[in-house]
Parts: structure tokens; sequence; C-alpha cells
């Protein structure tokens, strides 16, 4: 008996020459759905049975039901091993279906448009290639199943060679059984979302991107899973070597501190180990970076760098003067693009916003045996809920300085002290065990440029000893969330040496 495949696919890339090959050079029979039987009649010039006339019975319900038949079904199931199976089919003139090659209707990229109705969502939720898919890869001991073009020429390959293997029609059924799984999750998020119900299970389905080279250390394997639209799926590396997994962790702490600045205020930040130790504005991106990297020279060298205009010549000249070993930007000039080229290994980037604005704001977190789900802290500042506690009264450059390091502040590791002056950081205290360490390793890092600087800090002061080591470096106003029992102390303390005190009602932790 010649083999039999079934095809019913949207897709139709690549499907005239699979189904030529299949039938003049395999000798299969082919069973095809509406769509799919007409193009490959009228284009390819095949002969093909559709499968109202493979099953006896119509397709009903404007097309909602066309395979749901056990003369589909029957065939695809059916353990040519057992023979009551093959009696069944013998008795009700079922033929064995060896081969399914289906893909399903496009409901992510269908949702994906924010203009999408209820009711054109739900019509392309598939029914029918979801259990042929499922069918096949259950009885992958005797069918092959195909939910890609990227698979048609291996499998031709491969039956040209002498036939698909036990353990090749196991790999083509764990690839079906994922796609179905992709899809049945974009589905059941897409209902949840609709229905704003937070999900009893979470469900990722994030395609592979890359293996990288290895995790934080050379001894950890590592992978970077996620989508092409949105997020760091959506930059293209215009140059340098691959990125690390390291890399990455730098490169979205650097965008994400850069994204507090608006396109219009030229901005740069300058990251290592995923803290920014450089944050300026300028008149233009030039001076900006030029301002990022001299507010910590040392620990520049080997850096990531985001940007929040196209870089150009002028810009990338101030790159290339130093190490560096990422940078990202919205965009890159012909000229910048020409400059960096004499650095091959660095890695650039560009990311649009609009990448950025379509990735979920989901925050994942890991830990033994578990996963952590929070929202993005990406409220913005709002200055109408700030509260000037102090008895001097910041005017609008004071204030416009607190604004610049409050955003700073809170891409900071907890607990963490910002020290700016001029839309520049001069000292950034990380990751410390209390406030009053990180105080004194922002106010030692700044040094003499702290006279007339202002202090920001990502946690309340519980005690006014952070207040009174401020003042002995010269700070001139601070800025934090209040909240504490002893506000008041820490406010005292500054109204007796003439400080301005803004308390914002929002703490930033950053672990």
């Amino acid at each position: 008996m010649a083999p039999t495949a079934l095809l019913s696919v949207f897709d139709k890339t690549g499907l005239a020459h699979l189904a030529t090959t299949l039938q003049q050079r395999h000798g299969f029979q082919l069973v095809c759905s509406g769509g799919t039987a007409q193009l490959l009649r009228e284009e390819a010039g095949l002969t093909v049975t559709a499968v109202a006339d493979h099953t006896g019975a119509p397709e009903l319900l404007n097309g909602r039901v066309k395979t749901l038949h056990p003369h589909i079904h029957g065939g695809i199931l059916a353990d040519r091993h057992k023979p009551e199976h093959l009696e069944d089919l013998q008795r009700q003139g079922i033929p064995p279906i060896d081969l399914v090659v289906v893909n399903l209707y496009p409901f992510e990229s269908t949702v994906a448009d924010a203009t999408v109705t209820w009711e054109q969502a739900i019509e392309v939720i598939d029914i029918g290639g979801p259990a042929m898919l499922r069918a096949a890869a259950k009885n992958h001991a005797h069918v092959s199943v195909l939910t890609a073009a990227s698979q048609y020429a291996p499998f031709l390959e491969t039956l040209a060679a002498g036939g698909v293997d036990l353990q090749q029609r196991r790999q083509l059924a764990l690839a079906a059984f994922r796609h179905s799984a992709r899809y049945e999750a974009a589905v059941s998020q897409w209902f949840g979302t609709q229905l704003e119900e937070e999900p009893e299970q979470l469900q990722l389905t994030l395609p592979q991107r890359q293996r990288l080279r290895y995790g934080e250390n050379p001894h950890q394997p590592a992978l970077w899973y996620g989508e092409s639209q949105v997020g760091w799926g959506a930059a293209r590396q215009l140059q340098g070597k691959q990125l690390s997994f390291n890399n990455l962790l730098d490169l979205d702490a650097a965008l994400a501190s850069v994204q507090e600045f608006p396109p219009e205020q030229a901005a740069a930040v300058v990251v290592k180990h995923t803290n920014p130790c450089g944050v300026a504005t300028g008149a233009a991106l030039a001076t900006a970076l030029q301002r990022a990297v001299a507010a910590d020279e040392v620990s520049a060298f080997g850096s990531v760098v985001a940007v929040n205009q196209p870089l150009d010549a002028a810009a990338a000249a101030q790159l290339a003067a130093i190490f560096v070993e990422c940078v990202v930007a919205p965009g890159v000039t012909v000229e910048a693009l020409e400059c960096l080229a004499r650095k091959p290994n660095l890695r650039l980037l560009t990311l649009d916003q609009a990448a950025v604005a379509g990735a979920s704001g989901q925050q994942l977190r890991t830990i033994l045996g578990g996963v952590l789900v929070q929202q993005r802290d990406q409220q913005p500042v709002d200055r109408s809920t700030w509260q000037v506690v102090s008895t001097a009264q910041p005017d609008a450059t004071l204030l416009a300085e607190l604004d610049f390091a409050w955003r700073v502040v809170r891409h900071v590791r907890s607990n963490a002290i910002v020290v700016s002056r001029g839309q520049r950081t001069l000292g950034i205290g990380a990751g410390q065990m209390n406030r009053v360490g990180a105080a004194e390793l922002a106010l030692a890092a700044a040094g003499e440029r702290a006279q007339g600087a202002v202090l920001a800090s990502d946690g309340f002061f519980p005690f006014p000893d952070t207040v009174r080591l401020a003042a002995g470096s010269g700070i001139r106003a601070l800025i934090q969330p209040g909240g504490s029992k002893r506000d008041e102390e820490s406010i005292a303390a500054c109204n007796a040496r003439g400080l301005v005190m803004i308390c914002t009602g929002r703490r930033h932790f950053l672990h």
C-alpha cells in the first residue's frame, strides 16, 4: 500500500516543494484540507484527495469541523503492531496515515494587534490542527509529524537516505508537542489577560535564541530564551563578539537606567556588574558620554554603556577612546559605525523604543525550586507626591538635581546612595549591608566634589547618622522615601544644618 500524507497548513511556505517530492519521488498519496488542496492542485499541479472526499463527510460550520473524523484520527492513531487496530481500519475502510504536516492558525500574531476584537481572536483558535498534531506525536512509533517549514528539507533528505527511524520520529514528536504547548499557552494567557485573572500556573513558552558560551562563570552552562519581536530579542548586534550571560545582565541594567531620561535630553549610563558607576546628561550625546565616563574612570574600564539617543560620530569617538565591552543605542549613524569598526571586539547593539515598550512588564526571579514574579519597577517619577519636609526650600535648579539623583538611585543595588551635582553622578554606594556604609562609599568616591552636591537614598533613614555624614561632606540637599519612625530626628538634623530634605513617599529597593 502506498504511504499516505495528511497536509493541512495555514502557513504554506515550502509546501509545494514538499508535496511534489513526496508524491513524485516517494509515491505518497496526499490528503489535504481545503486551502492546502487548492494550492497544490492549482500551483503544483498535483493530484490530491480533499479531506471531505477522504472522510465521506462535508465540512461543517464554515470549516470549523473538517478533520475531526474517525477516518482522520483512526488513520493517524492506529498502532500497526496491534492486529486489532489493523482489523478496525480494514473493517471501516480507513487507510493508515504515515505523515502529518500541520501548522496552526496564527493566534499569537492576531492577538498581538491591540485592536483585535474578542470575536476575531476566537476565530483563530485552532481545534483540528492541535488534535492532529497530538495524535501524530502520540503515535510517533508509526507516524512522522512536521510542524514547521524549516523541517521539510531535513525530512526529505532523511526520507531519500532510506527512511525516518524511531529516534528521528521521537524528535519530531517532541517538536510537535512543544508547538502545541506553546499554542495552548498563548491562548490561555490571552484569555487570562482579557479576564484580568492571575494565572494559577506560570507558563513559559519562550523560544531558545542562543546557547551562551557560559553563565556567570566558565563552569556554568547557560542558554538565552526570548521572543524575537520585543525586548532584547529585537536588538540588532552590528559588530563584536557573541554576547555573554553577564553582558546581557549588564545591558539590561544599563538600558533600564537610561530609560529614566527622555530622548530629547541626551543621557548616558555606564554600568559595571549591573550597577551604574557613571550617569550624566549633557547638551549633546558626546558631552553626556564624556561626563558619565569621567564620573568614575576606573570603573568605566570594561564596562557596558547605554545611551538614549542615536550614536553620532562625536559620541562614537568618546567610546573609541576607552575600553568598553558593550554599547546599546536606539540607532547608529554611518559615521559612528565606521569609527567603532576599528574596535571589532566591541559589541555594538541597537534597540528601538518600540521593542522596549512592547516587552512584558513582568519580572521573574528564580529561587531554589521556584520562581518569583513581580511587575517591574517602572512607575514614573511624580514630583507632585514629593514633600519638602525641611525648613530650607529647594529652588528649581536644586529640585532638578534631586530629580536626577532620584532617577539614578532606583537602579543601584540596595542599600543604595547616589551623590550628584550638575546632572552627573559623583559617587555611588551600592549593595551595602547598612545605609551608612553605602553613604560612606558614595561620599568617599565624590571626595571634595561633594561640596554643594545632593544625596539620594533608595530607602528611608532609620537614624540621623546619614544626614550628619552627608552634611560633614558638604552635601546641601537630600532626597529619600521617608516613612521611618525616626523621620523627625533626620529632619531636625537637616534643619540644624540648613539642609534641604525631600521625602518622596516611595522607596525603590533593588535586590
